[in-house]
């Protein structure tokens, strides 16, 4: 880990990858992703093994994890032909866990920091490319087949992007393929604008630069995308279900507070 030097929001990405490996270890766990819990080892060996964080990257964001999988996954048995873009990936193993098919062509992009991470730490596979480049440098988008149907999945990014580079990617994404499913997950904006004073992300020297009140108007971006459904984080039933007793009692207090029910809204769109 050393050796690799990341900076501002691609520090996050081992937060939540200790929160997947501690999953990993619950009797009944949300996500069950082995890789995470094998590559947390390797970053980390001695990372705590007990306990989840108090914060919030903590177990929401494997339900986060875990809603963005359900969806790719219905998404790619209905188009088994598809082209997957995982953007800003960062060291998760979702192309691992969902394990398409070969007819599907799986691109995981990043940072190249962040893709040399993946390379020494995770296996290849057969139909999965990495491409290190920032999202926002849309000449990735020409390495990418065309005329296909596409899945893109942008989790844990999108606040990280201003409204402007957002509103680019996805409405290139849409210019570039016939059809597909666009799944996301966004802040509103009074987590964006306090987003300097929020303590985790300042610990990695990071803020949000956009929130949407109703991501839903998102849809407006483009005359061919749609607004599907979203689900919940903070809330899930899932979270609540399968989580600790002790993550059970911080969530529910912290739903008290007003405006963190919905404080991350993980959503999908269709074209």
């Amino acid at each position: 880990m050393k050796e690799t030097e990341l900076v501002g929001a691609q520090k996050t990405l081992s937060p939540v990858l200790k929160a997947k490996a501690l999953d990993n270890r619950l009797p009944d766990p949300i996500l069950g992703d082995e890789h995470a819990e094998q590559v947390m080892r390797l970053l980390d060996p001695g990372y705590d093994q007990r306990r989840f964080g108090t914060s919030q990257l903590g177990l929401a964001a494997v339900v986060r994890t875990k809603a963005h999988d359900d969806w790719a996954r219905s998404f790619l048995a209905g188009h088994p032909d598809a082209v997957v873009l995982h953007l800003g990936c960062g060291l998760d193993a979702r192309a691992y866990r969902i394990d398409p098919p070969a007819t599907v062509d799986w691109y995981d992009l990043d940072y190249p920091a962040v893709i040399e991470l993946r390379r020494r730490l995770l296996p290849p596979r057969e139909h999965y490319t990495l491409i290190g480049s920032s999202v926002t440098d849309l000449t990735w988008l020409e390495r990418i087949p065309r005329g296909r149907p596409v899945l893109m999945i942008a989790e844990g990014l999108v606040p990280y992007l201003t409204e402007t580079d957002a509103r680019r990617l996805l409405t290139s994404v849409v210019d570039a393929f016939p059809t597909g499913q666009i799944q996301i997950d966004t802040v509103p904006v009074w987590a964006w604008r306090t987003s300097k004073w929020d303590p985790t992300l300042r610990k990695y020297g990071t803020r949000f630069h956009c929130g949407f009140n109703d991501p839903a108007a998102l849809a407006g971006w483009h005359p061919r995308l749609e607004y599907v459904d979203e689900t919940p984080m903070y809330d899930s039933p899932i979270l609540m279900a399968k989580a600790p007793a002790n993550v059970r009692r911080m969530y529910r207090l912290v739903l008290l507070l007003p405006g963190m029910r919905r404080s991350t809204r993980i959503v999908r769109f269709r074209f």
